[in-house]
């Protein structure tokens, strides 16, 4: 005998927010937003002349400007690839194979929270002045030479991927646990898949969310780097924004408020395209069950 059971909507209280969700959430637009209002703010107001937008409708004639965005966006996009071509067969392989050294390579990908980035660039810049001195004579010369072209400098992919490791290690760890890999790729195996086939065309679809997270951690990073790029003596974005900021500091500025404006929209969309799942249909308001 079928019988219809009502599902009561919760209770009001449950679906009402909390007191302190909003003062934690205004507590928290007023610590991104004030500086923000602060910063358009100084760059729209000019004592003299009033409410002005100079300072943005000069930043694509600025000199400099497109040619270390372009720098750093082609630096942002080979550090991507690589640190993902060795974490994510690395993370793969450790989950499937290896699950007793995961926390040897967690120690070794949070290395680069722990050594600040100042010590980081002091080795760098060591080895790159020890090497003339002592590989003039061998083929690495020239690589050692290559590595340092200002036009597309290899050091810095280097650096940035070291850097950015603990940001990717953690975006493919929390994919990887969300799915069940082993059974993914076991299925595939069965079905006379290879290896490469099987992470290509079955992991890494069901990794879609965690490779965006990475690639979006590691495109902010290398767009925000100042320290290793100063240190070493090339000119990206980070880098040009600091030498304009003595003698123009309202379109420094601009130009900070409108890199932040992109982040934030390249946030929103990386948001929005990692949760574009198939709507599922909402579940019917009665459910019958079933009496014997």
């Amino acid at each position: 005998m079928a019988r219809l059971t009502t599902l009561l909507p919760p209770p009001a209280r449950a679906r009402r927010p909390r007191l302190w969700r909003g003062v934690v959430l205004a507590c928290a637009a007023a610590y991104f937003l004030l500086p923000m209002a602060a910063s358009v703010v100084f760059t729209v107001d000019v004592p003299g002349k009033g409410l002005t937008f100079d300072a943005y409708t000069q930043i694509f004639r600025a000199d400099g400007f497109t040619s270390s965005l372009l720098l750093s966006l082609e630096l942002a996009a080979a550090t991507i690839a690589v640190v993902l071509l060795l974490m994510v067969p690395a993370m793969v392989a450790l989950r499937l194979a290896a699950p007793r050294l995961r926390p040897v390579v967690e120690v070794v990908c949070s290395l680069p929270l722990v050594v600040p980035p100042i010590a980081l660039v002091a080795g760098i810049g060591t080895v790159l002045k020890w090497g003339p001195e002592h590989l003039a004579a061998t083929p690495f010369f020239q690589t050692l030479v290559a590595i340092q072209n200002p036009a597309f400098p290899v050091v810095l992919v280097l650096a940035y991927t070291v850097m950015a490791l603990p940001f990717v290690h953690r975006a493919l760890d929390a994919g990887l646990r969300a799915v069940d890999v082993r059974t993914l790729v076991e299925a595939a195996r069965s079905c006379g898949t290879s290896w490469p086939r099987a992470l290509v065309h079955v992991v890494l679809p069901n990794l879609r969310r965690a490779l965006l997270n990475a690639s979006f951690l590691t495109l902010a990073l290398v767009l925000g780097e100042f320290t290793v790029a100063q240190l070493l003596g090339f000119q990206p974005f980070a880098v040009w924004i600091v030498n304009i900021s003595g003698s123009q500091a309202q379109l420094s500025v601009a130009v900070s408020v409108l890199s932040l404006l992109i982040t934030w929209a390249l946030l929103l969309a990386l948001a929005s395209f990692g949760s574009g799942t198939p709507r599922r249909r909402a579940p019917h308001p009665f459910r019958t069950t079933t009496e014997e």
